[in-house]
């Protein structure tokens, strides 16, 4: 079960963030009602929200899942493998200080971003990126490894970060899509499939008693209700124009 949630809410100078996608130019004010309709669904998942505020010298920044990684037993700094996304971390640390004690650091030259770690239970997967390096995803591994965790290497083939093409739901269940559907490293779990034109939905999260989805894929969202899960649907769009999905807003622990 989480108990908390990190988020942070987007700035103005979000129109000037990175994005490798050609679907156009974000509406800031759709963008801050689509964050507050995404502070409200974790809400109505149980969980407490430590709501950071804006800084627009970092216009990526309220995508937090990115710098750093937090388990239930400790915290790991990550080293976002953009120029310009990597002083994140400055605003997101004293945050985690806050609730953790144990806390380990990705150390240059290793980068690391926290979209392309994956956790299930007490096995992690680390996607090699544009983002993440190999050195980053070694540091990971062998930082995990000495907590008690299994940590397998991706190198990704695809998809932006890891977790743009799956997602771990719980009950040994995983959503995947692309790549990773007939991925040896995730042949042991039941797998729920995304077909290519759904791949967006792929990047879903399991918060408690809920599974919050991208609005707009039924199918997706029929698969998982008839699991036996409770879905929440939400309008991600001008998240979508700068590479963003619903992990990336939030670091839940």
């Amino acid at each position: 079960m989480f108990k908390n949630v990190i988020v942070k809410t987007p700035g103005n100078s979000y129109i000037n963030g990175l994005t490798t996608s050609n679907l156009g130019k974000p509406n800031l004010e759709e963008l801050f009602e689509q964050h507050n309709r995404y502070v409200e669904a974790l809400k109505k998942c149980g969980v407490e929200v430590t709501h950071l505020p804006a800084n627009e010298a970092f216009p990526d920044s309220t995508f937090v899942e990115d710098t750093a990684v937090l388990t239930s037993e400790f915290a790991i700094i990550s080293n976002p493998g953009a120029d310009a996304r990597n002083r994140e971390i400055e605003d997101i640390e004293p945050a985690v200080k806050n609730f953790y004690n144990k806390i380990h650091y990705i150390k240059a030259p290793g980068t690391l971003d926290g979209g392309d770690v994956l956790q299930a239970e007490k096995k992690f997967y680390v996607g090699i990126s544009d983002r993440t390096n190999e050195e980053g995803a070694r540091q990971f591994k062998e930082i995990v490894e000495k907590e008690g965790y299994e940590a397998t290497i991706i190198p990704l083939k695809e998809f932006f970060h890891l977790k743009t093409g799956i997602a771990y739901v719980g009950e040994n269940r995983m959503v995947l899509a692309g790549e990773f559907i007939d991925h040896p490293a995730f042949a042991s779990y039941e797998k729920i499939i995304i077909p290519k034109e759904d791949e967006y939905s792929a990047n879903c999260i399991q918060v408690n008693d809920y599974v919050i989805i991208p609005a707009g894929y039924l199918e997706t969202n029929r698969k998982l209700n008839e699991l036996g899960y409770k879905t929440i649907e939400l309008d991600m769009s001008e998240f979508r124009k700068h590479d963003g999905g619903l992990s990336c807003l939030s670091l839940r622990f």
